[in-house]
């Protein structure tokens, strides 16, 4: 029996959609002014009430205690981490996900079959990213969740080297992992595995200030493997610096030696969008695995990524994820769900937002965010290469700024005052033994203005340290 509020609201439904969206509307408009660091305190209510106050009321409530400390990390000038932004249509997107609230499995039958949407957009993706059509597909909520599904699919190619089956059998014996820069996500991925985020066994990195592998010390690391298979995880992108490993270079190795080549492409990918920036990932398509990260600079809303797996694996990753205890399945082959291609048993209609932009604005308009970001952190660059206080920790090789002050003693004060302006977010990093300030250039709103805006900011800090 419903609730006499529920009945009431199932009757407002109207109201109160049209005022929750006007409120979206005024956060949107207006998010250049909205500060970018949180402000004051919210004291936790621990107690349900009973009788409920109606989403009218709740929604007063969200606006009296937790509205005011939601930061513009949507926003044109939120550099911090590599946070994207939405555009329209995503928006559009994500509230029609919420609106239909289809667990997204299947692409036939008489149920839910919203997959259809999932597989268009994979190829849309793939065709964006001027991918071949031989790497199968799907949406996760993010890097981590996409890096632990292509991991876990590189698992289960190991364990079939040595006439095993992980994902039945357990894991048994090491597994072989070399990289030289992983993110923390493929290091958390090998360790829900069960693969160690200890037994990574490092490459050295290109001597240069880089960070990416340097491929003559990543084939003596393989040759003193005597031939047993392992897993390699090279970036299209750092986090520090934005550097890309020899894809070309790696794949002259995969034609000499076996192993599972996978690739973290979370942003870096998007270099692919760009014909000027599109040479930094030539010869990514004979990656086995790669993971993209939508809500970075898809700019679509959070928990959006995809995994990109070679098809020639599919039965390697239904082996890794089907549902076998669901009998009513049959043979997932034949009867495709994405149930049994992914860790989620139930699962949002994630593509949705990013079926929507990139159906509304096609190879053009993400060429255009893509150069218009590098431009943006390009401008960035200059200040602080002009700037005798700041110096450049690492070259500006796509859209991220990696500095530092002269005198890093001042780092910590400077970025602290910096962050509380509420005009800018950069988050601190450590690179090559200092302390330094990352600035990420992700955003589809951010403009020249917002660099003037911060780098006078900057400035006027300096006369205050």
């Amino acid at each position: 029996m419903m609730t006499n509020k529920l009945t009431t609201d199932l009757q407002n439904l109207d109201a109160i959609l049209t005022t929750v969206k006007q409120q979206g509307i005024d956060y949107l408009n207006n998010v250049e002014e909205r500060s970018t660091a949180s402000s004051g305190e919210v004291e936790i209510i621990r107690d349900l009430n009973v009788t409920g106050i109606g989403a009218i009321e709740a929604l007063k409530q969200f606006n009296e205690r937790f509205e005011p400390v939601m930061v513009a990390s949507s926003g044109p000038r939120y550099w911090g981490f590599v946070t994207g932004g939405t555009t329209p249509a995503a928006i559009a997107g994500d509230w029609l996900a919420s609106t239909y609230d289809q667990n997204t499995q299947s692409a036939k039958g008489n149920g839910d079959v919203s997959a259809i949407i999932e597989l268009e957009a994979i190829q849309l993706l793939l065709s964006l990213f001027n991918l071949p059509k031989d790497y199968f597909g799907g949406f996760v909520t993010g890097a981590t969740l996409s890096n632990f599904t292509c991991l876990a699919v590189a698992r289960q190619w190991i364990g079939k080297q040595m006439g095993k089956d992980f994902a039945r059998e357990g894991l048994s014996g090491k597994v072989n992992v070399l990289s030289a820069t992983p993110h923390s996500s493929s290091i958390k991925s090998l360790s829900m595995l069960g693969l160690g985020s200890g037994n990574v066994i490092q490459v050295n990195v290109l001597p240069g200030n880089r960070e990416a592998l340097d491929v003559t010390d990543l084939e003596r690391k393989i040759q003193a493997l005597n031939d047993e298979p392992f897993i390699l995880i090279s970036s299209a992108g750092t986090v520090n610096t934005v550097d890309f490993d020899d894809f070309e270079a790696i794949n002259h190795l995969k034609l000499k030696y076996n192993f599972w080549w996978h690739i973290d492409a979370a942003f870096g990918g998007f270099a692919a969008c760009s014909p000027k920036y599109s040479h930094l990932v030539k010869g990514w398509e004979n990656a086995d695995s790669i993971t993209v990260d939508c809500h970075k600079w898809l700019n679509v809303p959070y928990e959006s990524a995809v995994f990109f797996v070679k098809e020639k694996h599919q039965l390697l990753q239904v082996a890794t994820f089907q549902n076998s205890n669901a009998a009513y399945l049959g043979n997932p082959m034949e009867n495709f769900s994405y149930l049994n291609f992914l860790p989620e048993n139930s699962r949002r209609l994630k593509a949705l937002p990013a079926w929507f932009t990139l159906t509304s604005y096609g190879k053009d308009g993400y060429q255009e965010i893509v150069e218009s970001n590098v431009e943006t952190a390009l401008k960035f660059a200059d200040f602080i290469n002009e700037n005798p206080n700041f110096e450049l920790l690492a070259p500006v090789r796509l859209n991220t700024v990696c500095f530092s002050l002269t005198n890093d003693n001042l780092v910590t004060t400077f970025l602290d005052k910096l962050n509380a302006s509420g005009k800018v977010f950069m988050t601190p990093t450590f690179y090559n033994g200092k302390k330094g300030i990352r600035a990420a250039f992700v955003n589809c709103r951010t403009k020249n203005e917002d660099v003037d805006l911060v780098t006078a900011i900057m400035s006027k800090i300096l006369t205050e340290l």
